[in-house]
């Protein structure tokens, strides 16, 4: 098992915190997103609906994946949080993007 001095895992901590905030933050934009979506105010396609359910799968697994290789190398807490994070960050970041991308308007594009 590998040692942590209080420096790196002072850093790791901050990135994972930073990272955290962003993933929140890209959700909470996705959810409004999806919803105006189902609502008929934002540009989704039909298949939209599948997709948000789809998505959650893979990216637990994934997250779990990851969590479970770090764990498995002797990583430290805040490194196997961040590895469990990445997975569901790179969902949240591509989907704000596509979304956005698409914008508001009256019925699927």
């Amino acid at each position: 098992m590998r040692t942590h001095g209080p420096l790196e895992t002072g850093l790791q901590l901050a990135q994972l915190s930073a990272q955290m905030t962003m993933m929140l933050a890209e959700a909470n934009m996705v959810i409004f997103m999806r919803v105006c979506g189902l609502a008929g105010f934002w540009n989704v396609t039909p298949a939209e609906k599948t997709r948000m359910v789809r998505e959650k799968t893979h990216a637990a697994q994934a997250s779990a994946m990851a969590a479970g290789r770090a764990i498995a190398a002797g990583e430290s807490p805040a490194a196997i949080a961040q590895a469990a994070l990445n997975p569901v960050r790179r969902r949240t970041k591509s989907n704000a993007l596509r979304l956005a991308r698409r914008g508001p308007g009256l019925g699927p594009r």
